[in-house]
Formats: structure tokens, C-alpha cells, sequence
């Protein structure tokens, strides 16, 4: 007997049935919003008590579309999305951070020409999607014939996406929560270029996330040591008592692209 390679099925499917349903005559009935299908219906997905079922389509629709295209890893770029790059002359207050942009977009590059080796399974540039420091991992890895993952966000300014992001790996998210969890389920190391407040919370999320032993260890690279030491008094904490000594080591200064990609190839094997 042959056994069918994938089972017959004995019912449409949803998108059969979405189909079907759109093509019924237009009568009080069937114009009415309790007709429509529930999965295709904005106004229900939408309510309140639906909540828990947005936050797990917003989990599945990435999740599957990595695991589809057979991405098993990245390297995470953090920055802020107000350094722009220095050629056009932009940046106002962040001119002088103007470097960070050319070290962002180096890096990337670096980084996706290894992913390419790998046939852009491992080390995939994964960046919030919007311009800034998340423009130039985009751009660095499209310049090197690469791939980037783009995880934006609905916001009300900054967050448009990028021209770099790959088209069909550009996601955009609803809660920040799941979008946090992306970044990081795949995350082989983490670089972290100057930002604000959002490039803040993604840098103590993940070290919280290491510090608790909820996050295996992986290389938190912090590009700019002038900068971070200046924003933030990482032996004051630790003579404070609340950070353990050890816990500066964590992380990792680089001031250069090429610096950073050593640091990630000189980390232990799991």
C-alpha cells in the first residue's frame, strides 16, 4: 500500500473558507460584522479580551518565518536611532557620535559576509529595523550581498523602516515584550552602540537576563567605552554593593568593528 506523502484533507482549509466567504452575495446577513470570519475580523482580533491571542501570533508569525528561512543565530545591533551617517551632514546634539554610524554599518558588513559563508544560517544581522545605528547594520549587511533581519515597532516617530532591511525578513511589532524576545532567542552575541533610552533597556534587559542566570553567557559588546563609561558609573554600582564585582566583567568595550568581530571569535565555545 503507498502511503500518501502529506494526508488528504477532508475539510477546506481557513483560506479556502476566507475565499468562499467573501465571494456570498451582499445581503443584511452577510454585511453584517458578527458574519465574518473570526480569524478575519480586524474589529475582533482587536478587542481587549484578544490580547492573549495577539501576543501569540506576534510570537508564531516571526518565529516561523526565521525557522522557514532556516535561521538558527544572530548578532544583535542596539543603537540609537537619532546618529545618523555623517556624509549627509545630519545628526544635530549626536554629530559627534557620527563615528558610531561608519563602526555600525563596518561591523554589519563584517558580519554578514561570515553569515554568507554559513548560507546565512548563522550570525544573521538582526536590528530594530529603523534608521540611526539600526540603518547602518541594515546597510552594512545589504552592502556585503547579505541578509538583515528588521524587528520595528509601532511608534508614533522614529520608527519607519529602513531601505536596507531585507524585504521579506522586516517584521513589525506591537508589543515590545515580544519584540524583546525576538532579538533575543537567536542572539549569538550582542553589539550595543551608543542610544538613549531605548538602547538603555535593551542593553540592562539582556544583562539582567545573563546576570540572573536566565540567559546563557554570550559576548555583550559595548562599542564606545568613553561613552558608556561616562553614562554609566559601572564601578560605582559595584562598590555600592549592588552589582557583584564580577558582574562588570559581562560585558566587553570595542571601539572598532574589527575589534568587536574578534571578541566574538575568541568567545569559548558552548
Amino acid at each position: 500500500m503507498t502511503i500518501p506523502s502529506e494526508p488528504q484533507r477532508r475539510f477546506p482549509d481557513a483560506r479556502e473558507d476566507l475565499e468562499q466567504s467573501d465571494r456570498v452575495p451582499g445581503t443584511p446577513q452577510t454585511l453584517d460584522p458578527s458574519y465574518r470570519l473570526a480569524f478575519s475580523d480586524a474589529d475582533f482580533l482587536t478587542r481587549e479580551e484578544l490580547r492573549p491571542v495577539r501576543l501569540q501570533l506576534e510570537l508564531l508569525k516571526t518565529e516561523m518565518a526565521l525557522a522557514e528561512r532556516g535561521i538558527a543565530s544572530t548578532v544583535v545591533m542596539f543603537g540609537s536611532a537619532r546618529i545618523h551617517d555623517p556624509a549627509t551632514g545630519a545628526g544635530g546634539a549626536t554629530a559627534a557620535l557620527g563615528r558610531y554610524y561608519e563602526e555600525a554599518r563596518e561591523f554589519a558588513r563584517l558580519c554578514a559576509i561570515r553569515a554568507l559563508a554559513t548560507g546565512n544560517r548563522e550570525g544573521v544581522v538582526c536590528t530594530g529595523g529603523g534608521p540611526g545605528i539600526m540603518e547602518a547594520g541594515s546597510r552594512g549587511a545589504a552592502e556585503a550581498g547579505g541578509i538583515s533581519i528588521s524587528l520595528n515597532i509601532v511608534l508614533p516617530h522614529e520608527q519607519t523602516p529602513n531601505i536596507y532591511g531585507t524585504p521579506d525578513l522586516s517584521f513589525n511589532f506591537h508589543y515590545f515584550a515580544v519584540r524583546k524576545m525576538h532579538f533575543l532567542m537567536r542572539a549569538r552575541a550582542i553589539a550595543v552602540f551608543p542610544g538613549g533610552f531605548g538602547t538603555l533597556d535593551e542593553l540592562f534587559e539582556v544583562l539582567t537576563l545573563v546576570q540572573s542566570g536566565r540567559m546563557r553567557r554570550l559576548p555583550i559588546l559595548l562599542f564606545g567605552e568613553e561613552f558608556w563609561t561616562e553614562v554609566v558609573d559601572w564601578q560605582a554600582l559595584a562598590d555600592a554593593g549592588t552589582i557583584a564585582p564580577e558582574d562588570i566583567g559581562l560585558f566587553s568595550f570595542a571601539d572598532s568593528a574589527a575589534q568587536a568581530v574578534a571578541l566574538i571569535d575568541d568567545w569559548p565555545a558552548p
